[in-house]
């Protein structure tokens, strides 16, 4: 059976770098990474693509490592494809001002490039996705795991489903949808072929982590979710954010599209309870650590660094755990097919992006009154429902996941697949 080929569009962040090692160390067979693009979120745009080469290049010194020491080098996926990385925008759709949250530190990885300075890749890579490598100079170790591209990452994105068969190529969203909001508008058709977009976002029925109706990545780039959210509608039009009057903005989709985006939703309702306890960390990694593996060790200091973060945010007999959010969309694409895999009751459902509220921007709404939908024989809407909350020709049509294979059983799976 063929691997199932996916695009990572990430802002790392702690748990985006958990999420992106879980896919490259699976299996040939399982997934085959073809981008990773980039974006801003947890810090600046530059900040996240260092993280995203520093990846490549601790993985480069632990490919190393382990064959000195012996040990299976694991990590197919990356051993055996090689990934472009490109880069996306430096801000939201209509806002200039970075929305960074601060929870993954001041270079999104808690200090590790400074605490490990040769885990981190030499300022030369800053040109790999510009004018490229000066003249004669070696190309980094590290290449041989990815592509440099200098092309911005929604055009890498539409290129790649334009040149790939229809539904042959998943989209696993970790961060804010900038990116995808910009392919999609460029070329709504092309962007349509892709298979599914699984959406790490969004607080449906709990409370949000950067206020207290919305999740950091939506908050981020609300119309840009709103946009891509749109795109599940028999009629798109419905749901779209309302124009502003002084801000240059995409244009409207076409009237008629050939067909409706599959996105599946993980919102902090599924996530959150997915966590990595500090103490089952620690001692998982202890060994990592004392026979000085480099990833044992560059993944110890940020983790370090978040767990420090969780203590000063949780009451002093809770134990810190890190919420594996990102990663989630990860362990989806290799085991979907698990039945333990379960969607909210009445999926898909019509759940929109609020754009515009002082209090509420980025919150993910839907229609909790427990009305009746007309039967879809002698009716199709509800007379005086404006909005269309309750038409089967309006709204979004998203399915959110509510259930995995096991809340506790995740983070043993992630330890065990990056690190035996």
């Amino acid at each position: 059976m063929p691997p199932r080929r996916i695009i990572i569009d990430t802002d790392p962040g702690g748990d985006d770098v958990l999420a992106m090692l879980l896919a490259l160390a699976s299996s040939a067979e399982e997934l085959e990474v073809l981008l990773i693009s980039v974006t801003y979120g947890n810090v600046t745009l530059e900040s996240c693509l260092r993280n995203v080469v520093a990846l490549f290049h601790v993985l480069d010194h632990e490919m190393e490592w382990r064959k000195t020491q012996g040990k299976p080098l694991g990590f197919e996926a990356l051993r055996t494809y090689k990934p472009l990385v490109a880069v996306g925008p430096e801000h939201a759709l209509e806002d200039e001002m970075l929305m960074a949250d601060n929870f993954h530190g001041a270079d999104g990885l808690h200090g590790v490039h400074e605490k490990h300075p040769h885990l981190s890749p030499a300022d030369t890579w800053k040109a790999l996705f510009k004018e490229g490598l000066p003249t004669g100079a070696e190309a980094p170790s590290y290449l041989k795991y990815f592509t440099p591209s200098k092309t911005p990452a929604h055009k890498e994105i539409l290129r790649i489903l334009k040149e790939e068969p229809a539904d042959t190529v998943s989209i696993c969203v970790l961060g804010p949808l900038t990116n995808l909001a910009l392919a999609a508008s460029e070329d709504p058709e092309t962007f349509l072929r892709v298979k599914e977009v699984a959406v790490m976002g969004g607080a449906v029925e709990c409370e949000g982590n950067v206020t207290p109706v919305a999740e950091f990545n939506t908050y981020a780039d609300a119309v840009a979710a709103a946009r891509v959210f749109a795109l599940t509608s028999p009629n798109p039009a419905s749901t779209m954010p309302p124009i502003p009057k002084d801000k240059a903005t995409l244009p409207p989709y076409p009237e008629k599209l050939s067909r409706r985006l599959n996105l599946s939703l993980f919102p902090l309702d599924i996530t959150t309870p997915h966590l990595m306890n500090m103490s089952y960390f620690m001692g998982k990694i202890e060994e990592q650590i004392a026979r000085e593996s480099p990833l044992g060790t560059w993944v110890n200091s940020f983790m370090t660094g978040i767990f420090r973060q969780i203590a000063t945010m949780v009451p002093p007999d809770e134990e810190p755990g890190l919420s594996l959010h990102d990663p989630l969309t990860i362990w989806y694409m290799l085991t979907g097919s698990d039945p333990a895999w379960k969607l909210a009751k009445g999926a898909p459902e019509d759940i929109r992006i609020e754009t515009s509220g002082q209090w509420t921007h980025g919150m993910h709404v839907s229609d909790r009154r427990g009305r009746s939908r007309p039967d879809g024989v002698t009716a199709f809407e509800i007379p005086g429902d404006e909005d269309g909350w309750l038409s089967l020709k309006r709204g979004n049509r998203i399915n959110r996941y509510v259930s995995s294979p096991g809340e506790m059983a995740f983070a043993p799976f992630l330890m065990e697949r990056l690190f035996g």
